[in-house]
């Protein structure tokens, strides 16, 4: 005859049993967690230690450390590894400092010919110097202690970010100046446009844009067998053309002005469509950039032939990000724009007008959702 269990039995309110019931049915868990869930069943049924071992195909010690463990601290908390100390640490943390302080130099500064740290030659170079500086520790490190290090420090040595420097000693200046115009656009907008002689337009250039044109015949998506477009990897350049455009913040609509380059008599060309759109006694505001056509000898003879015609509000230098029509540039360069190929170069200028008109049908409005508490700051 068996003998009876000297524990006390396992108690387990509702909670606790279909808890331990779904960690022993899971296929999620982890293998321990399962394990452990399983002999607290089996114990709280009273069978004995001996037999559950036997039955889950473990070891008498671990059934017995599960069950004490229970016991002692609850159902729930027995299906857990309790904290342990842990071993110790082989790095020190001066030496972990010292790794951090490594990888933020940069490796030409150390006689390397590289510019960003890779982990090879960074796990390379403290293998090389930790004796003379202290921290024998870091004799076999390799990329497993390396990484939580860096982790650890926030530091990405092998990555670059860019920024934008603040060339403009008037910086905040011109952007409240820039930011105060939308202001007053968003409130021009909400006034009838009988009442209002002022046209406030972003204006811009996109240079650079390629006329390519494939050597081998493109190939449709087939059902069932090519789900993609198909084209041959070598291709033609047939030179580039650069996209003047100017849009009305008022109702949206895009001037645009495609030709070889954006000198400034092409900039004049635009400002000579622009004064043929509004009436002669309309004021016509440019929110644009730093240019150099936009304030060469030849743009400020044509603006002196035009007196109070125009105003020129000027972004701050490294403030593209400021001139609303840098949107609308980014939406024609992931729509028509986007894996585009032409015949010709004509062609493309011709698509460009086309695809401009296809947006004019249903122009959008660019707003400025700067706000204003930001905007009073930096005022």
């Amino acid at each position: 005859m068996s003998r009876e269990s000297r524990r006390p039995a396992l108690v387990l309110d509702e909670r606790a049993s279909n808890q331990l019931q779904e960690t022993a049915r899971s296929r999620k868990e982890s293998a321990g967690r399962v394990m452990r869930a399983k002999i607290l069943l089996m114990f709280h049924k009273r069978q004995r230690v001996t037999d559950i071992a036997k039955e889950l195909g473990t070891n008498r010690p671990l059934v017995d450390r599960c069950i004490n463990k229970a016991l002692a601290c609850g159902a729930l908390e027995a299906l857990n590894d309790l904290p342990r100390s842990g071993r110790k640490a082989t790095i020190t943390d001066e030496a972990k400092t010292w790794v951090l302080s490594v990888a933020c130099l940069r490796p030409a500064d150390l006689g390397y010919a590289a510019e960003t740290w890779t982990y090879s030659r960074l796990i390379q170079h403290l293998r090389a110097h930790c004796q003379e500086a202290g921290h024998a520790c870091l004799a076999k490190i390799g990329k497993g202690r390396l990484h939580p290090i860096l982790a650890g420090g926030s530091v990405k040595p092998h990555r670059v970010s860019y920024y934008c420097e603040k060339r403009d000693p008037e910086f905040d200046a011109k952007m409240a100046n820039v930011l105060c115009v939308y202001k007053e656009v968003e409130m021009m907008n909400a006034q009838p446009q009988a009442e209002r002689k002022t046209v406030t337009i972003s204006y811009d250039e996109k240079p650079g844009i390629q006329a390519i044109r494939n050597l081998a015949a493109q190939l449709p998506p087939v059902p069932g067998k090519h789900s993609t477009i198909g084209r041959d990897a070598q291709y033609k350049r047939l030179g580039t053309v650069s996209l003047l455009a100017g849009i009305d913040l008022h109702n949206g609509t895009v001037f645009p002005l495609v030709r070889e380059r954006h000198r400034s008599r092409e900039f004049v060309e635009l400002l000579t469509l622009f004064d043929a759109q509004y009436p002669p006694d309309w004021r016509i505001r440019l929110v644009l950039d730093n240019h150099s056509a936009h304030t060469s000898k030849e743009t400020q003879c044509f603006l002196l032939t035009k007196p109070g015609r125009y105003e020129l509000v000027f972004t701050p230098k490294h403030g593209s990000w400021l001139n609303l029509v840098e949107m609308f540039f980014s939406k024609i360069a992931r729509s028509f724009l986007r894996h585009i190929r032409v015949e010709s170069k004509q062609e493309l200028v011709d698509r460009i007008y086309k695809g401009i008109a296809e947006i004019n049908q249903e122009p959008v409005v660019f707003r400025w959702k700067y706000r204003m508490s930001d905007f009073q700051a930096t005022i």
